[in-house]
This record gives C-alpha cells, structure tokens and sequence, in this order.
C-alpha cells in the first residue's frame, strides 16, 4: 500500500522528516522537536539541518534540506521568520512532499507578516504541496507503523482512537497535558497555528475515512470557511461523531441591531445552532470535550433517551439521576419481570426501581448480575453505573466486572467511580474499559452528548425543500426600501405572501378618513398603526391601537396617533389598517446577519415581550424539514405550541414551512440583512397570520451581509 496516497499523508504518515533549524541547545524549540521525533521512535528516517553543527542527537547534520541525499517527505521548519521563505523555495526545489511551519512573526503580527504568509501559501499551492502552520506546534500520529511526534510537547501522546486538532498551539501542550492525565489515547494531533494552508476543513476530509481515527475532536478559534464546514462536517459526521470546542463566546463590538432577531442573535448563539444543524456536537470546556469523547469512543450509540442508573450508594444515584433529567434524558421504567430478577439476589433493603441502589454490601457479582438484567430490559437505552468504594471490594475488580458486561452489550455505559487519585492512575491506558468519571454530572453530560448525536445519525438525510415564490414581486418590493433601508409596511407584507406567507389582510391609508374607509373594506374590529420614519418598535412608541369597533373609532384613533406621533417630532406619513386576527400564538420569525456565517434564522414566541423571555432558537439555512421542526419543537414554550389549560395549539408543521420559506428567501435574496415577523399569531387549521413585518434590505455603499 502506497503510504502517501491521501493529500495530508506526506505530513502524517511520512517516510522521511527534515528538521529544518535543529539545534543542539535543549531550551530550542528544534533540539525539542529532534528530541521528541527520536524519543517516540519515529519509524522513517530523521535528518537534522542546521550548517553550524555535524551532528545532533546522534543523527548525522546537514547544512541544508538541498544537501540531504534522500527524498524528504516532511520538512519541520523552526528557523527565524525571515528565513522561512527561502526554506519552503530550496524544499520545494528539493522535492519536499509537505511542510510544518513551527515559526511564529506571520499574520499574527500585522500587515507585513501577513504578506509573507501570503506569499508561502502561494508558492505552496503554486507546486500542489500542503503545510501546516505557521506559527503552530507541530504534529502527531501514533500509529504503531509511524510513531511520529513531531513537535514541542513535552508530554508524549498515549496511542487511542481520537484525532484532535488545536487552532492554539500553547493550548495544544495544555490539550496533551490533559489527555495523557486522562489516559485518553489519539490517533493523530495536529496544531494548525495561522492555518494558512491546511484548515479544519481539510483535516476533517482528512480524517473521514481513517479507520484508526474513530472521533474527531477540535479545539477553534475561528471558521475559515463556515458554510464549507457544513457541507463537510455533514457528511462526515454520519460516519464518525464530531467534537468542538468553539473559543470567542463574547465577541465584543457586535454590531448593534434594531431587530429583535438581531438582539437576541449573537454570534457565539449563530455558531451553536451553525454545529447543532451539523451534527456536531460542542464542549463547553477541553475537560468536558475529552469527558464526551471518551463516551463516543468507547461507547455504542443508544437507541434512545432512557436511563438507567445501578449504585451502591443513594446519595450519589439522587445527583446522578439529577443530572440525568435536567439535561433532558428519561429514567427508564424497568419493566416488571428486570425487578423480580433483581430481587432474586439483592438484599430486601435494596431498591430494585431505577435508579437501583443495591447498598452499600454490594460486590463485584452484584454488580455484574445487576447491570446484565437493565440492559437485558427493553426498556433501558443506556446504563449509568455509580461506585463509591466500599470497604471489602476493590473498585478496579467492580469496574472489571461492569467492562466485561458492557463489552457484550449493545447499549452505552458509562460509569462513576469515586474512587482515589491511585484508581485512576492505573486506568490509564485502559481504552477496552466503559469511559470512567470521578462524579455523576460530566458522565451525565457525556450520555446526553451521546443520545444527542445518535438522534441525529437517526435521522434520515433530506434536501432542503424547494417553493415556488412569486419573483418578480420580491424582485420589485426589494428594488424599494426607503432612506432608512427599511421597507414600507405595505411592501414587507407583500414580500411575505410572494413568499407563500400568510398575512393578516391590510391596507396603507394617507389620513384618519382613509383609515376610517379601508377598515369599513376590511372589517371590524380593526387595528390601526401609524407609518413614520424611524418607527421601528410601533408598541414602545404607542403607536398601534386594537380592537376598534366600527369607522368613527378608527377615524378618531388615526387622529389621535397623528396628534400624539406629531407632538413628540415624528408626524405619521400614513396608517396601516388591519383586520384584528381573533386569536393564536404569538410567535416570532426573523432573519439576523452575522458577518462570518451570513443569515440566521430564530423562530420563538414572540409579542412585546419576546426580548424578555428570551424564549427562542435558531437555524442556519439552507435547512431540511426536520432541522427547522426541531427549531420549532425546541422552544421551551413547546406546550403552548400543543395547545395548554385548554387553549387552542398551533400546527408545528406550519411553522415549520414558514421558517423554511423565509431560509430559501434569504439564501435567495442577499440584500435583506433584518426580518422580524412579530407576531405571527400561530393557530390551527389554516387560521394563522403575519400581523406585523418589519424587513430591511442593504443600501448602497453597505457591506451588510458577511460571506
């Protein structure tokens, strides 16, 4: 087998590696990196470059990459920044396969180092080679037919299934650090630094069809390219789970926004619901991610949300079934005849109902016969075994116990073992063992991240869906905004029904006589709303009036919010007249842009209060069917939706379509950078309506949506 058949494999599978600036003084970064490379037995051959030595670490020196007599598959490159250019030019004369560019001084600096790093990164792709870096710590893959350490590090990577990348190379020590304390195992490291050339992106193809690599784990920084991530992160995340720690939650200086999608949309919200649409799924800190990739990795996927816990101790099994519920798995009803098997051999003090605490007599054999019968039962999706070390077992013989009949099982366990800090240094390198956690709550976490993923392996792959739009109608209402970017009342609702979006019948009157007649067209009750520059929230302005009876009460009610608007510096242009919907839910929909990602979509319930109760979620389109119910059926207020006291609900399903109407819609038409629909009174059989729309649209001389 060719071992450089892939892109990456002359970085992570080389034959050959030149360090480029490798010295002889220990504090160096390159006798650190030769070091590493011989101390890890690196199965290809080492050749250290450096034109003032003869030798180092008993390897024979060369004065240049040109000078080395064999092909070179990788180059690590230390030297100081000036020199990296003409390095990559005399490697790539050499026939260098791939580089590692450990030198920092590049775009991290400024305009200059920018530059510089520009030119590598064409000079590179100019001759169809990859590189790492620069300004990263190096790479790593500890394949047994490889063994290659190639960077800084100063503690040796355990060999293990996951393939982890760092953006940060400071954090990548600290990442390595971690998984050996851990015993978590990788298959293959990298630190991509300034990912000039090589992203995440690419390490993701990279490593999609790696049978050794069976979780993807990622510490970002940033997306290179967001909407390519998705396209990948996809595809692969139905073959092996994906893992992100996503750094940069509170980006300060958001651009401000007059929307209420835009105040509730915030980017570190836009990349959750950008990896939740994925497939992928996000850590909030490195110790959580290794807690889940743990679980991935040593785990079968569960076939649902139901849990069963079996413990010594009740204190412990009262957190952990805590913890269980809040993140939203189910405590399985074991089934009639798994209680009387348990009862056959656990004490009458036992608890044989979930969670089953055996107490604290109990040994390795029950233990063992006890999780066999859960996860015997068909009702158990997942078993969480609890141990605090009891006087006459040893934990390792329990957790020994539990790995051999997890081993045979086809549902996911987990165990906690509160254990002592000498337990946990002999499980390390015990990958055929469950993933074992000091306390209830990280392996909780660790199997809800498990059902998680497994839901969405479950569901079937769909294209988004496809409407007819009226286009020559959103062309002309687009073609139209006033001064303020925003579109005139009568415009935005026109833009949703040439979308296939039900509105709540209207019409623009210039004057309280005009009102009066268009209501009396209408019908009454009528609501009316004054037009005005710059009004954008009608109902803090006190500009909209419901429930008028008849034409003399809209008349009056237009004169009123003439007078009132004109008291206060912005007389009306004109009235919006609309009928009064009579009842549904008040929802909202809107359409924010974030600079990297480009529009969001959230979908809530809404009214005045909707910036209060927060209740909302969101999307990025292009979105399947399934991926906007699930935003739908993903609001906290979900029972309002079902109809609660009585109340008539809301078809999902509609709201669903509606949501996906307004994705093809700004996926379509870039120059809309804001829409709120709000309300959207939600209701059943055909009844629901926009009532109010507020859309606004990029003028010229705006670089309103990001790429």
């Amino acid at each position: 087998m060719d071992l450089l058949r892939r892109p990456l494999d002359p970085i992570f599978r080389p034959r050959s590696v030149a360090v480029v600036g490798a010295s002889r003084s220990r504090q160096s970064l390159g006798w650190a990196i030769v070091h590493n490379l011989v101390d890890f037995q690196f199965a290809g051959a080492i050749y250290p470059v450096n034109p003032k030595a003869d030798a180092i670490h008993s390897l024979k020196c060369y004065p240049s990459l040109s000078a080395v007599p064999d092909p070179i598959d990788l180059a690590i490159v230390t030297v100081p920044q000036p020199l990296v250019e003409g390095v990559i030019d005399e490697g790539l004369a050499a026939g260098v396969a791939g580089f590692v560019v450990i030198t920092a001084g590049f775009a991290e600096v400024g305009p200059a180092g920018r530059a510089a790093e520009t030119r590598l990164r064409e000079r590179l792709r100019a001759a169809g080679v990859r590189m790492i870096g620069p300004n990263c710590m190096g790479v790593i893959n500890t394949e047994a037919d490889v063994a290659l350490n190639a960077t800084f590090a100063p503690t040796p990577p355990l060999p293990g299934s996951i393939g982890f990348v760092s953006q940060s190379g400071a954090l990548g020590v600290a990442i390595l650090n971690v998984a050996a304390e851990l015993g978590t195992g990788l298959t293959q490291f990298v630190s991509m630094g300034n990912k000039a050339d090589v992203s995440g992106n690419d390490l993701l193809e990279h490593w999609e069809d790696d049978p050794a690599t069976r979780v993807i784990a990622m510490y970002l920084e940033s997306f290179g390219n967001p909407r390519r991530f998705t396209e990948i992160a996809k595809r692969v995340g139905r073959k092996k789970p994906i893992l992100v720690v996503k750094s940069g939650r509170t980006a300060a200086g958001a651009r401000a926004a007059s929307s209420h999608t835009g105040a509730l949309a915030g980017t570190d919200v836009t990349v959750s619901a950008f990896l939740e649409q994925c497939g992928v799924l996000r850590a909030e800190t490195i110790q959580e991610l290794f807690d889940v990739a743990r679980a991935l990795d040593r785990c079968p996927l569960p076939e649902g949300n139901r849990v069963a816990i079996v413990t010594n101790a009740g204190g412990p099994a009262i957190m952990a079934t805590d913890a269980c519920v809040n993140l939203g798995l189910a405590m399985a009803e074991l089934a009639p005849a798994t209680r009387a098997r348990l009862a056959e051999f656990l004490p009458a003090t036992a608890s044989t109902a979930n969670p089953v605490d055996m107490i604290a007599s109990a040994g390795v054999e029950e233990y063992r016969r006890t999780l066999a019968a859960l996860l015997e039962d068909p009702a158990v999706d997942a078993a969480l075994v609890v141990n605090v070390t009891p006087i006459l077992s040893d934990p390792r013989d329990i957790l020994d116990a539990v790995g051999e009949v997890a081993a045979g099982a086809s549902k996911p366990v987990l165990a906690v073992m509160m254990a002592t800090d000498a337990f946990y240094e002999g499980l390390k390198g015990a990958l055929h063992l469950p993933p074992v956690y000091r306390f209830p709550e990280p392996a909780a976490r660790a199997l809800a991240q498990l059902v998680r993923y497994a839901a969405w392996r479950r569901r079937p792959e769909q294209a988004p869906p496809l409407f007819a739009f009226d286009d020559e109608r959103i062309a002309a209402v687009l073609a139209r905004p006033g001064t303020d970017g925003y579109l005139p009342p009568a415009d935005a609702f026109a833009l949703l029904e040439a979308c296939g979006i039900p509105v709540a019948r209207h019409a623009v009157a210039a004057d309280p006589a005009g009102a009066a007649a268009a209501a009396a067209a209408l019908g009454f009750p009528a609501v009316i709303k004054a037009i005005a520059p710059g009004l954008v929230h009608k109902t803090e302005a006190r500009a909209v009036l419901l429930g008028l009876p008849d034409a003399a009460a809209v008349e009056a009610a237009a004169a009123e919010l003439a007078g009132r608007l004109g008291r206060a510096g912005a007389p009306p242009e004109g009235f919006l007249v609309q009928e009064q919907v009579a009842s549904g839910v008040e929802t909202i929909f809107g359409v924010s842009t974030d600079p990297r990602y480009g529009p969001v979509l959230m979908f809530g319930l809404g009214g005045k209060y909707v910036e209060v109760f927060r209740d909302v979620r969101f999307g990025v389109p292009p979105m399947t069917r399934a991926e906007a119910l699930d935003v739908v059926r993903g609001i906290r207020g979900v029972a309002l939706l079902d109809g609660a006291r009585g109340e008539a609900g809301a078809d999902s399903a509609e709201l669903a379509e509606v949501l996906l109407r307004l994705a093809q819609l700004v996926e379509s038409r870039p120059e809309i950078v804001e829409l709120d629909v709000n309300p959207f009174l939600a209701g059943a059989d055909g009844r629901s309506r926009a009532v109010d729309v507020r859309v606004r649209v990029a003028t010229a001389g705006r670089a309103d949506r990001g790429g």
